[in-house]
């Protein structure tokens, strides 16, 4: 580290001086650039390759993760060793034992990132909500080694050496706690005010999730708030939550409001409640350019384009994966406005409105989007079915 020393001397009548020292960092270096996509959610996706592997993979960078992970059949498709650490994570769905293959190297656009041990995890049901595959997950053992800048309005990411980091002069520098996840401290709204600390989590596509024993006890609900179900998917597998719009989140200086939020009944605590409330995942952070200093444990958040862009409130009541080359309705809710058009569990997706694509992603765009009736046309037992649909609304 670089010192430089800053004497200053004062001489007066009785003579004597003062040496005071200044400890200075040496400026943080751009090591590289590169571009990013997002998917479903804002969810970041970077492409990298791992050691002398051939093939570019796909991960996804998150500040929920607590470490850098692979994708089981990515790891048996390239004959990846691992094996049992002696660990276990905790997803949404579930608890389970985790392999390890250790001291790996990750390759990204102009920059080596060495000594990686990465823990092996199913991530196929990620692969079939974001159609495409996901080969792994990005956390805490990459972004806790650099400064790291995303800019959503130019899709790139902006990786930097540890040191002294000029943050724009507007904006919010937040100082969350970290474990091995950043943790910070914000206020919600709704039958009565409720300050708490919650997970910043980038890898989860929704605004916010509460754990269903917080709502209870903090009582931010009114007792006869309508909630209606949905299912997620994350870590372990599919889940099914209710989903309701808060009042109002404040983020720093930052209010939003009408804001979606999942209620996760968390036989796992994956929330850790009663320590933490839940999580605010990327539906919020997607409208800031941010840098994650994890080494000075600052997060600085600068809105960016999208800042006032709506939430999305459209309900459907099913769930769209892509399975071998195909779009394919799961998990029809009881009641919900799809069950009520005619969908079907195992339906094939052909087409939404005019679009013959088979694009999972925009065709989610379309169904949610739709502020009038969609003619959607299906597949089901080899024939095809006109369905016209037209989402609901969440409040």
């Amino acid at each position: 580290m670089r010192v430089i020393i800053i004497c200053i001397l004062f001489i007066v009548s009785g003579g004597y001086c003062i040496a005071q020292e200044h400890f200075v960092e040496p400026p943080a270096k751009l090591l590289t650039k590169f571009h990013f996509r997002q998917l479903i959610g804002g969810v970041m996706l970077i492409e990298g390759r791992l050691g002398n592997l051939p093939d570019t993979l796909n991960f996804i960078l998150d500040t929920g993760s607590g470490g850098i992970s692979l994708d089981s059949t990515t790891c048996e498709e390239f004959h990846i060793p691992h094996s049992p650490s002696g660990k276990t994570i905790n997803g949404i769905a579930g608890i389970k034992d985790v392999d390890f293959a250790q001291n790996h190297e990750l390759l990204l656009p102009g920059l080596k990132v060495e000594g990686l041990d990465f823990y092996i995890n199913d991530y196929q049901i990620l692969s079939e909500v974001y159609g495409e595959k996901i080969d792994g997950i990005i956390g805490y053992s990459f972004l806790s080694r650099y400064i790291v800048k995303v800019n959503v309005d130019s899709l790139m990411i902006e990786v930097y050496s540890p040191g002294e980091m000029k943050y724009p002069s507007h904006g919010y520098l937040m100082h969350p706690l970290f474990t091995t996840l950043p943790i910070q401290y914000l206020k919600i709204a709704d039958s009565r005010r409720i300050a708490g600390s919650f997970y910043i989590d980038t890898g989860a596509g929704l605004s916010l999730l509460l754990s269903e024993d917080f709502v209870r006890d903090s009582a931010v609900f009114k007792t006869k708030r309508k909630l209606l179900v949905t299912q997620a998917e994350g870590l372990g597998g599919k889940k099914r939550m209710k989903i309701t719009v808060i009042r109002q989140l404040k983020l720093g200086p930052y209010i939003f409001r009408k804001v979606p939020a999942y209620i996760l009944d968390d036989k796992y605590n994956v929330t850790s409640y009663p320590y933490l409330g839940g999580l605010v995942g990327n539906e919020v952070f997607k409208k800031f350019n941010i840098t994650f200093n994890y080494p000075k444990r600052e997060i600085h958040l600068l809105p960016n384009s999208h800042f006032a862009d709506p939430f999305e409130y459209s309900y459907i009541g099913m769930s769209l994966y892509f399975i071998n080359g195909k779009i394919v309705i799961d998990d029809i809710i009881d009641g919900s406005p799809a069950d009520k058009a005619g969908f079907k569990k195992d339906d094939i997706i052909i087409s939404v409105g005019n679009n013959f694509s088979n694009n999972l992603i925009t065709y989610k765009n379309l169904i949610l989007g739709a502020v009038e009736k969609l003619k959607i046309i299906v597949q089901r037992n080899s024939n095809p079915i006109i369905i016209h649909f037209k989402p609901g609304r969440i409040y």
